[in-house]
């Protein structure tokens, strides 16, 4: 439930931060780099294991681009639209099932999918620009972040499966540094070419300790999460984790002055209704 509550209200921080002269992208990249050296300096072992391990690498960069585009989107998106477009990754996660681990499909699972996808066609009709060109492209930028962040994520828990022979500290170090160094990659490559809103960091004396804090947040998140997701079933941390939604409805109210169209709420219940039934099916 931490875990959820630290990701339900990241936009809020990150927003801030923005203001203060520290894009997302680099934000995601300090709050990753201080997690990888930690996990370094805590299992020095751990970073032989991810040279060693190709497979490692693929999550590396599965993670590293859900943290980059979900942090990126919630910090310029409308953020509840954002974060249902993101739990799309049920999904994502039942075709890469599908094509990774050999998982069949079911007239079940078929009927989520058609589920999941009538929400996100709601959620996608409130709001959709109209206008063209640049100011287009930039209004739709939160929503393609979204959906590459959900299925990025569905691919690294797909991969954490796969790989779950590896030890744990391999795979933590794995999402950590690669949230780092895809973050920080994309955030230098935009700001040389001035692109998409990206520049280089400003302003050092004002978003370095709120940056600080915020890496600790979500470093304590992430412990939290690995300590309960290892003692609580499967079923109750899937149903837990989407609490994430209601964190971010309720503060993007509360906050940010959002408004709830009807349209995102029934697609957002569906998405969510899509989420819970594969849990219920499961177990």
């Amino acid at each position: 439930m931490v875990n959820a509550f630290v990701w339900g209200v990241s936009w809020w921080p990150f927003r801030h931060l923005q203001a203060m002269g520290l894009h997302p992208l680099w934000a995601t990249a300090q709050i990753y780099v201080l997690s990888a050296l930690a996990i370094i300096a805590w299992r020095p072992g751990s970073l032989r294991q991810l040279l060693r391990h190709r497979a490692l690498w693929l999550i590396f960069l599965a993670s590293g681009a859900t943290n980059a585009t979900f942090n990126w989107a919630v910090s310029i998106g409308d953020v509840v639209r954002v974060v249902l477009l993101f739990y799309l990754m049920p999904l994502w996660s039942l075709l890469l099932a599908r094509v990774i681990l050999k998982e069949r499909l079911t007239p079940s699972s078929v009927a989520r999918v058609a589920m999941a996808l009538a929400g996100a066609a709601l959620v996608l009709s409130h709001g959709e620009p109209s206008a063209g060109g640049a100011g287009h492209r930039a209004a739709i930028l939160p929503d393609v972040l979204a959906l590459l962040g959900g299925f990025a994520f569905a691919l690294n828990n797909v991969m954490l499966k796969r790989e779950s022979a590896q030890p744990e500290e391999g795979r933590a170090l794995a999402m950590f540094f690669g949230g780092a160094v895809v973050a920080g990659v994309t955030a230098t490559l935009l700001s040389t070419g001035g692109a998409a809103g990206v520049g280089w960091p400003v302003g050092l004396d004002q978003w370095l300790l709120p940056g600080l804090g915020l890496a600790i947040a979500f470093m304590m998140s992430n412990l939290c999460l690995q300590y309960g997701a290892a003692r609580l079933s499967a079923a109750v941390t899937a149903v837990v984790m989407p609490c994430e939604v209601l964190f971010a409805a309720l503060t993007s109210v509360w906050w940010g002055g959002a408004m709830l169209h009807p349209a995102v709420l029934v697609g957002g219940a569906l998405i969510l209704a899509a989420t819970l039934a594969s849990v219920l099916e499961k177990h």
